[in-house]
């Protein structure tokens, strides 16, 4: 179809390139209107496959650059499958080991648990550190980034005093948010580069190639999210843990939206130091600039009415909904545990009551058998949440300190 619409020749490689280049997903716009404390299923399943969706195709993508497909065979396809899965597995197993020594290190090392300073740069290094190696052995950065991220909020977080921890929380907040502002500049500046529309002399043949990817794109997810939808709901052994289909449409449009990773992948490929002076590169390019602005634009727009047609809730309080969409209210909830009663008690406020019963009771066994070994063996060695050492002095121990001591002294008082 792309050769009688005379875009230049594309072969093998370029073709797994591009289904690689548009897998990337962007469900920002859909998290931002979900509820978590209604839909905690749904939130769960959008925010899992949205965080892994984005690393899981720049592995992909960078496994394809790295053979040649020109003359494919079962032997080079058999090696760029394991090339995929080495990636992966090494990324992830680095960014956990690199996590888990950054826990252990700040757990045992005591020269900066009273300077926030040293604390916060510590963790912000190891971090950095984990990306280093990751490039180093010519791994994925951004899937080790990820996993590292991971461990470090699971274990190495609860390692610092009150302190650091909101300064990391809040730091790394904010520069989420210039990052992300950022890259929405880059995608609007890029869209008024006029040299790589110069080049492509033919805006038709750019509007029917974008055309033609966005309808591949929305039938490639059907074909993805609906029968993935109806084999788990065959292996619930609960109807209620089923994904109805109203939900299945909600998760099928999660995945249309394309972002800054796709344009970035887009440009990697298609471009050559920057500038693109074949057509069929020109092209490839316009047509992800306009998928990704439509996508964006469009669909984000359509997001919110559709959510409301498809799963009407009740009336919800402004405080409730800046509430259930502040950064806490999506990541505290992964990081509790069942066995510490004095975060619970601080966080109940915080935490949607049907995720904090999700967190508090694990329904499936895998859920149950690992909080079982976590609490045993893990995190009496890396710390985290109910594990940190007692270190005199420090704000965290000063703050549980009073607060267990109000305790005992509203049970005395009751007891007399």
């Amino acid at each position: 179809m792309f050769k009688e619409m005379d875009i230049g020749s594309l072969d093998i490689g370029d073709f797994l390139a591009i289904g690689a280049i548009f897998a990337a997903t962007d469900s920002v716009c859909t998290l931002q209107v979900l509820h978590q404390d209604e839909t905690p299923l749904l939130y769960s399943l959008v925010f899992g496959e949205g965080v892994v969706n984005d690393a899981t195709s720049i592995v992909l993508f960078n496994a394809i650059q790295s053979f040649d497909l020109s003359d494919i065979n079962f032997r080079i396809a058999l090696k760029s499958i394991g090339k995929f899965f080495y990636l992966f597995s090494a990324s992830t197993m680095l960014g956990v080991f690199v996590g888990l020594a950054s826990a252990y290190i700040i757990k045992t090392l005591y020269f900066g648990r009273h300077s926030t300073d040293r604390e916060f740069a510590l963790m912000m290094l190891m971090a950095y550190l984990s990306y280093i190696l990751a490039e180093l052995f010519y791994l994925s950065g951004i899937l080790t980034v990820f996993f590292c991220g991971i461990v470090m909020s699971h274990y190495t977080w609860h390692n610092v005093t009150e302190s650091s921890r909101v300064t990391t929380k809040h730091t790394f907040a904010t520069l989420s948010f210039v990052a992300e502002t950022f890259i929405f500049l880059y995608v609007g500046m890029d869209a008024l580069d006029i040299s790589t529309w110069r080049v492509n002399d033919r805006p038709r043949t750019s509007l029917m190639v974008s055309s033609i990817l966005l309808a591949l794109v929305m039938a490639g997810r059907a074909a993805f999210v609906f029968p993935l939808s109806y084999l788990a709901n065959l292996s619930n052994k609960s109807s209620s843990e089923n994904i109805s289909f109203r939900e299945q449409i909600i998760i099928w449009w999660a995945g249309l939206m394309r972002g800054a990773v796709s344009m970035a992948l887009a440009y990697k490929k298609f471009s050559r130091l920057g500038q693109t002076e074949l057509r069929k590169n020109a092209v490839m390019i316009t047509s992800t600039i306009t998928i990704v602005l439509f996508s964006t634009v469009v669909f984000g727009i359509m997001t919110k009415p559709l959510i409301r047609v498809l799963l009407p809730h009740p009336k919800i309080t402004t405080s409730m909904l800046s509430e259930a969409s502040t950064p806490k209210s999506s990541t505290m909830p992964f990081l509790g545990s069942a066995d510490n009663s004095f975060d619970d008690n601080l966080g109940a406020a915080h935490r949607p009551s049907s995720i904090r019963e999700l967190l508090a009771t694990p329904t499936h066994t895998v859920h149950r058998y690992w909080r079982k070994f976590d609490n045993a063996f893990m995190r009496p060695v890396f710390g985290g949440r109910g594990f940190v050492p007692f270190v005199p002095g420090s704000p965290t121990e000063r703050s549980e300190h009073n607060l267990l001591h109000k305790e005992s002294s509203e049970s005395d008082v009751c007891n007399f």
